[in-house]
């Protein structure tokens, strides 16, 4: 048996596919259905509604909507934090503006990294010594 520390409350607990004590495992769970439910009855509310509304974190809440779990397609007041900036996001990890800033960073990274390469001249050579008898 895989023993491990439940990562929310720190217990020991038999390994499982949620990776989490089966209490900790209920608490989320309840906190899941008390968060579906008042979205059914309020679909205009926001995240901090929400949470206000439910005393669920807004740290789970996000966690719900990333894991997929609770859809933000039919809510149109409810945004993710983009994880760069903080500006609100409807889908993703980052907000537009920051990933074309990362993805322009990267290229300008990989332009240094060719012409360090070409002006230090690097090649790769091979040679083959035989020995003779």
């Amino acid at each position: 048996m895989n023993l491990g520390n439940c990562p929310r409350c720190g217990k020991l607990y038999a390994k499982n596919l949620r990776d989490m004590c089966p209490v900790c495992i209920k608490e989320v769970d309840k906190q899941y259905e008390l968060c579906a439910e008042y979205l059914r009855k309020n679909k205009g509310c926001t995240i901090h509604e929400l949470s206000e509304a439910t005393e669920v974190p807004m740290k789970q809440i996000t966690r719900f909507i990333r894991e997929g779990r609770i859809s933000i397609l039919n809510h149109p007041n409810m945004a993710l934090a983009c994880e760069s900036c903080g500006t609100p996001i409807r889908e993703g990890n980052l907000c537009m503006e920051c990933r074309h800033r990362i993805s322009r960073d990267f290229r300008e990274v990989q332009k240094a990294d060719q012409s360090r390469s070409a002006s230090e001249g690097t090649y790769n050579t091979y040679s083959i010594d035989k020995q003779r008898e």
